[in-house]
């Protein structure tokens, strides 16, 4: 058959429209796969889910821990050997992970972190469970994202929500209700007052941390702050020695736990549990810390916090859960690194 010469100036575009429309049913194809897979719950492996486990157990026996070492040592002394402990076993894991040096004028916020989060934090709470009794402390301490949040409003330009302001008040109601539940009658108990300057402590600490985050690993943070804020405790060790050598052996045992586990494996499982889960679904588990801390002070020392403790237990972490979700305006920012650590 002859083709007209109509028919052979016109071009043969049946093909590349067939092939222009296979291309576009692929990209299509493709797109609805990577929504999908967008949409899928992030995976949380079996080996992170044991970390972030042992994470949580460590840092709520510490609160337990602490009553159990103060037995037989003095708040001041307790911290520094534990810390002496803890930075030893950094260290150790710091030469095999080829840290990073700080640099020079990263020093100055470094050493205000460990004032903060490690020597003043951990006197306070010392100091306070004299008194207060683990779960209670662990309540307590759980104000922490409040604090952290007010004074982010000021430092990060960080804004509160309506909501947030309602979670704010209602922490501050169920910690005002824990201090009254571990004093005498109505009255405060002052060493709950002392723990909330604890948290005061911590809430600063992670302010600052968010500063440090873009040049340092969290681990790596964790650890300057650890070192830095050792050895602002030394000047308390007077006597260190001689309470090591009188002490039973159970409560140097309490302090050598809280020293190998709550303040160094557990920065190591925390850190590993981070690398390979979700921040966000991470950050979640913290609030179950409390919980353990008070089944744990029940089978370790029989301690029950009393009714009015645990009901304000729950309004403070129902106002912290508020302000983490509902709080925040903008995009929400998750405190994943900043455990309530003990």
């Amino acid at each position: 058959m002859v083709r007209t010469a109509a028919e052979q100036r016109e071009p043969k575009v049946t093909q590349p429209l067939e092939r222009t429309g296979t291309r576009i049913l692929e990209a299509q194809r493709a797109w609805a796969q990577d929504s999908e897979s967008q949409t899928e719950k992030p995976r949380f492996p079996a080996r992170a889910l044991v970390a972030l486990a042992a994470a949580l157990v460590f840092w709520a026996s510490a609160f337990p821990g602490i009553r159990a070492g103060l037995e037989s040592y003095a708040p001041a002394h307790l911290a520094l050997l534990r810390y002496l402990i803890a930075s030893a076993g950094l260290a150790v894991y710091a030469r095999f992970a080829h840290f990073r040096g700080p640099e020079l004028r990263d020093l100055p916020g470094l050493a205000i972190a460990g004032s903060l989060g490690i020597t003043f934090y951990n006197l306070a709470l010392n100091h306070g469970e004299m008194r207060v009794t683990a779960g209670s402390a662990s309540l307590l301490v759980s104000s922490t994202p409040i604090w952290a949040a007010l004074l982010a409003m000021f430092s990060l330009r960080e804004r509160l929500t309506s909501l947030g302001w309602m979670g704010v008040a209602l922490s501050f109601a169920g910690a005002g209700m824990i201090a009254s539940g571990e004093g005498e009658g109505i009255r405060l108990a002052p060493q709950a007052l002392i723990i909330l300057a604890a948290a005061l402590a911590w809430g600063i600490y992670i302010v600052i941390q968010k500063h440090f985050l873009g040049r340092y690993s969290a681990l790596e943070f964790t650890s300057y702050s650890v070192w830095s804020g050792t050895l602002l405790l030394l000047p308390f060790g007077g006597g260190l020695v001689h309470a090591t050598r009188t002490a039973p052996l159970r409560g140097t045992l309490a302090v050598i736990y809280l020293g190998v586990f709550p303040a160094a494996s557990a920065s190591f499982a925390w850190a590993y549990a981070l690398a390979h889960a979700p921040a966000a679904r991470m950050a979640s588990f913290l609030y179950v810390i409390p919980v353990l801390a008070t089944l744990m002070a029940w089978v370790w020392l029989g301690e029950v916090p009393r009714l009015v403790s645990l009901v304000g237990g729950v309004i403070a972490l129902g106002g912290v859960l508020i302000v983490n979700i509902w709080g925040k305006a903008g995009p929400a920012a998750v405190d994943s690194l900043a455990a309530p650590e003990a």
